[in-house]
């Protein structure tokens, strides 16, 4: 199927998808649930109320080695003491001043929520235990500029469980392999405005090495929180949040704002709850209602459409005019179902579709499935957006058409019953596996026979398909046109001319 980047191939300088922002927990064994830390405390002949005294040694060697490394980098502890004072801006005043070398850019502290255990004694069981609670701790930002991962942070509270944080951007890591590889290149902020070779740049970004960044990531919790390398000791990763961003540049900013407007009305009005489902590979429920939604801003980066679904969202925004940005954002990498091998209780295991594994190693699976995601929203504001679905194919489908001595009249967007099943048959949940009489009933208030008849009428007219040996149904590309088409012409057109008529 054709998508923008066809329509406007002469106005486009490239695409190029990678990670944007991701963020990694690290959870230090056995501290990291509250069993663990009993645990570890029992076997040390430790007892449960002298938790406090007993993490003390911790926190006092998170302290000292931040002291250390202060020392050793002839730098001084930025206290944070606001939630006002961004510590981005501080970061940029110092990288303006002291350059983009490899190392230790600069030590922030500040006082933040952390998560902690309490002991309790349970009066009624009378057994003695450690209870999750939140507390507030000081927290040590280091940000560095690695080799590999390029401007990143590790964020160490300095009381247990200590769990640990990290930050980088897919994009400095990306801009990291373009120098390596002598692609000249220019970024703003966090978007590629040029890259010579964008194919190239594509293949280097979606070939990462995870073992070499969660090397990366044990080397530095060695340096800044020396306890874990002691035996019995380690850090377990995983990702707590991800954004995938697929950028088309564009030659100019006029060039991106000609359309730009368009593309906002459009992914307003026309991309529904069920659309965003099926982009992130999911089956709408009743549930689902209560969590999906969209949502239009103006901000500094641009002008922002973004609809979310449960704890996942996909948002649109012109980047600084010049970058139209398709960005898949999770909370949650396990809401995301893949095909994998599942351990079951009993020890055994098989290939299943699973919700995917939130550890580091995640990382290729979350991009395949970010970029397909960022992928069918290009498709469909696409095929609501494409000038080709002109008079050709519309006089293609609004005519009689003729099969086995039987006449099949054709489809008009005028008429209510046909406008509603363009719009039934184009429900995003039916993106992925295909609908059938039943699933059109459930929409449109005719009968079996009557519905056999509607689709027997939407194959002859060449929208859609049957899936071999079933008596599945899914959508041509013209169907696709055609139904995106209807979709715009009712929300944006139809409507709005009857409710002004009535007025």
């Amino acid at each position: 199927m054709e998508t923008l980047l066809d329509f406007y191939s002469d106005d486009i300088l490239g695409q190029i998808g990678c990670f944007d922002r991701v963020i990694i927990s690290g959870s230090i064994i056995p501290f990291n649930y509250a069993q663990g830390m009993a645990g570890f405390l029992f076997s040390k002949g430790i007892k449960i109320f002298d938790f406090k005294k007993f993490a003390e040694p911790f926190r006092a060697s998170i302290r000292n080695t931040a002291s250390q490394q202060a020392k050793q980098n002839n730098l001084s502890i930025v206290h944070v003491n606001s939630y006002k004072i961004r510590k981005e801006k501080i970061v940029s005043d110092i990288l303006e001043e002291r350059g983009m070398d490899p190392g230790l850019v600069c030590i922030l502290s500040a006082m933040e929520q952390c998560s902690t255990y309490i002991p309790w004694h349970n009066k009624k069981t009378h057994k003695t235990y450690l209870k999750y609670s939140t507390a507030k701790c000081l927290h040590y930002y280091y940000y560095f500029i690695d080799e590999l991962l390029g401007l990143m942070y590790v964020r160490i509270p300095t009381w247990l469980p200590c769990r640990i944080q990290v930050y980088f951007n897919g994009h400095n890591m990306l801009a990291n392999k373009l120098q390596k590889a002598n692609i000249n290149f220019h970024m703003l902020d966090n978007c590629f405005d040029h890259i010579d070779d964008f194919t190239k740049a594509q293949q280097l970004s979606s070939n990462f090495d995870v073992a070499k960044i969660h090397q990366r990531l044990n080397r530095r919790m060695g340096e800044l929180c020396p306890f874990v390398k002691q035996p019995g000791f380690s850090v377990h990763w995983s990702v707590m949040q991800a954004e995938y961003a697929t950028d088309i540049v564009f030659k100019s900013r006029e060039r991106l704002q000609k359309i730009y407007d368009d593309l906002v009305t459009t992914a307003v009005h026309a991309v529904k709850v069920e659309q965003v489902s099926s982009f992130l590979g999911h089956k709408l429920t009743a549930n689902s209602l209560y969590e999906a939604g969209t949502k239009y801003s103006v901000r500094i980066e641009g002008k922002v459409v973004k609809h979310h679904y449960s704890k996942a969202s996909i948002k649109m925004y012109d980047k600084f005019g010049l970058v139209l940005r398709i960005e898949t954002t999770t909370n949650d990498v396990s809401m995301f179902k893949i095909h994998r091998e599942v351990t079951h209780r009993d020890g055994s295991t098989e290939m299943k579709n699973a919700g995917m594994k939130k550890n580091i190693y995640c990382l290729h699976d979350l991009e395949r499935v970010c970029r397909s995601a960022n992928h069918r929203y290009l498709q469909f504001i696409s095929a609501i957006e494409d000038r080709h679905v002109g008079r050709k194919k519309l006089d293609k489908i609004s005519h009689t058409v003729r099969d086995n001595s039987r006449n099949y009249k054709g489809f008009n967007f005028f008429d209510t019953s046909d406008l509603k099943l363009f719009i039934t048959v184009a429900r995003g949940e039916f993106n992925l596996r295909g609908f059938s009489n039943k699933d059109i009933r459930q929409y449109i208030d005719k009968n079996s026979g009557q519905v056999s008849r509607l689709l027997k009428r939407l194959r002859n007219h060449g929208m859609i398909k049957k899936v071999g040996k079933s008596y599945r149904y899914y959508l041509t590309e013209l169907g696709k046109q055609v139904t995106m088409t209807g979709l715009k012409l009712k929300e944006l057109f139809i409507l709005p001319e009857l409710n002004f008529s009535r007025n």
